[in-house]
């Protein structure tokens, strides 16, 4: 793997290369440190190897001194909103209380079925080589992603991003990301419990992810679904479920306004749920 370090729009994986944005380039802080060092523990877990290349020489320098010392780095709190991703227009960057896996109808109904997640792998009853030669592994990403259930920060649009690319077979354009956006289900979780879960991993890319499978009863807090799709899921969840389902209108201008609106219900819910603890 090769990491690229620099002032990108955003941190992401893409054909063997992590671009890494920096929140303030050529400026590194220490949670940045942190997600790197992460990153290149995960590659050494599964055989590569990682290049580090930068521009800027000092910035190099600090990154290389850093992973010397690498256990100073370990336990660097996640901070409660981070800026290296701003494709967020409302919140301008990511909120880190919640994380949310996204995905599509048919998914989410047998998801709700079975009552827990499933890796890609055992989902789809398929080898991991199977699923790196597919067409929609448009990234190349290698076997062992497919092993995993993956997450992203809560008010991310990049789930459902990624539902409609996967439905379209292309990447979607503005239209279909304003006025033809079509939302997937978002399910919910608390970010410091699900970091509890005994196979949780930290990739340094994603917030976390689970391996092969994750229970709903347990760690789920919230799914939220598009009302137009009530009928179709209310069939599907388990009563011991039932009350974690929130149905909301997609009434939002784009994928930004509906990403807002559901991380707003999300944090209602949370703070109902407080409050709730305290009678």
């Amino acid at each position: 793997m090769i990491i690229k370090i620099g002032n990108y729009d955003y941190t992401e994986v893409w054909d063997g290369v992590l671009y890494k944005k920096l929140s303030n380039y050529p400026k590194i802080s220490d949670w940045e440190i942190r997600t790197m060092i992460e990153f290149m523990d995960y590659e050494k877990m599964y055989g590569r190897k990682c290049q580090l290349i930068c521009e800027d020489k000092d910035l190099l320098k600090t990154v290389k001194n850093a992973i010397l010392e690498k256990e100073k780095f370990r336990n660097i709190p996640v901070p409660e909103k981070i800026t290296e991703c701003t494709a967020c227009r409302y919140r301008k960057g990511c909120c880190t209380k919640f994380v949310c896996h996204t995905t599509s109808l048919e998914n989410a109904s047998k998801i709700l079925r079975l009552g827990r997640f499933l890796s890609a792998r055992r989902a789809r009853n398929l080898t991991v080589k199977e699923l790196t030669e597919e067409k929609r592994n448009a990234a190349h990403d290698p076997p062992d992603y497919f092993e995993y259930i993956m997450f992203t920060w809560g008010n991310c649009q990049a789930g459902d991003r990624l539902v409609m690319e996967r439905n379209l077979g292309r990447f979607p354009t503005e239209q279909d990301l304003s006025s033809d956006f079509a939302p997937g289900v978002r399910f919910y979780f608390r970010y410091k419990e699900l970091i509890r879960h005994p196979n949780v991993v930290f990739d340094g890319v994603l917030p976390l992810k689970i391996r092969d499978e994750l229970s709903l009863k347990d760690w789920c807090m919230a799914v939220i679904v598009p009302d137009e799709w009530k009928q179709s899921i209310e069939q599907e969840v388990d009563a011991s479920l039932s009350n974690r389902i929130i149905y909301l209108e997609n009434d939002c201008k784009d994928i930004w306004d509906w990403s807002e609106k559901v991380y707003q219900k999300i944090e209602a819910i949370d703070q109902q749920n407080d409050e709730e603890k305290l009678i």
